[in-house]
């Protein structure tokens, strides 16, 4: 099986939920890490779980690597499993939360796509992940690794401000570990352990182009806290902050680099 965690499934905040159009505004950019990812993946997987599909559109990429795999997309929001079913495939969807998911059968490949940095303790739980896998199964992860650029800095200081505090007491937006954290959680669990970083030089095309992207994965817990008015007012204080932090190009597109870390841990 491979598994894949998307972070339309990982989400914490009650009432949280899931805009799929919004989050696929920028598909292309957004699947190209999952697509480097998957390159890096050999063998002929029988069994594949996507924990955390979202909408689908990577899961279906799998279907389309591994045709005679059997293949389940799990996520915990309903939205995003409504679109990931909306197209007919032999795709099982399955809805759970990726903190308690445990495999029916073991896995031949787990694979994780933005998806797990919104959840904390990967102590406990990546060796829970490859504790499950069939032997010499991989666990391949994609996480977000962007939280100390403006975008995401700027976000958390906003939060903290009198206005909003009490509002937005204790949001999370996710975290990750640093390489030499995972590299020192993972190798006695696996035979064999890739790990990588890269920053993506996007290119967002759009007005007000950032935070368009961050509204598709970010801002959403910190959005779910807010009546809809309130909410117009918080994201007009920070659209105005991104604007002096990300300013379009001369062509009216606007760089926003973008860094993720990756591992495939074999078993």
């Amino acid at each position: 099986m491979i598994f894949f965690l998307n972070a339309a499934m990982a989400k914490g905040d009650r009432q949280m939920t899931w805009n799929p159009e919004q989050y696929l505004k920028f598909a292309a950019a957004r699947q190209r890490p999952a697509l480097d990812l998957l390159a890096r993946l050999a063998g002929e997987p029988a069994r594949i779980v996507d924990l955390g599909c979202g909408a689908g559109n990577i899961t279906r990429l799998l279907a389309g690597r591994w045709p005679h795999a059997q293949i389940t997309g799990v996520d915990s929001d309903p939205a995003m499993l409504a679109k990931a079913a909306a197209s007919v495939s032999a795709i099982r969807w399955q809805r759970a939360e990726i903190a308690g998911w445990r495999a029916e059968q073991p896995p031949d490949l787990i694979f994780s796509n933005a998806a797990l940095h919104w959840l904390s303790d990967h102590q406990r739980l990546l060796p829970e992940l490859i504790g499950q896998l069939a032997a010499a199964g991989v666990l391949a992860v994609q996480m977000p690794s962007n939280f100390s650029a403006p975008s995401h800095l700027i976000l958390l200081a906003l939060a903290a401000e009198p206005r909003w505090r009490e509002l937005l007491g204790g949001v999370c937006m996710g975290s990750v570990l640093s390489a030499v954290e995972y590299q020192q959680l993972l190798m006695p669990h696996c035979r064999h352990l890739e790990l990588w970083e890269t920053t993506y030089w996007q290119v967002l095309s759009g007005d007000d182009a950032v935070i368009e992207w961050m509204k598709g994965t970010t801002l959403v817990p910190y959005l779910a806290r807010l009546a809809p008015a309130t909410a117009d007012d918080f994201l007009a204080a920070y659209r105005e902050r991104l604007r002096t932090a990300y300013r379009p190009a001369a062509d009216g597109q606007t760089p926003f680099p973008f860094k993720r870390i990756f591992f495939v841990a074999q078993r």
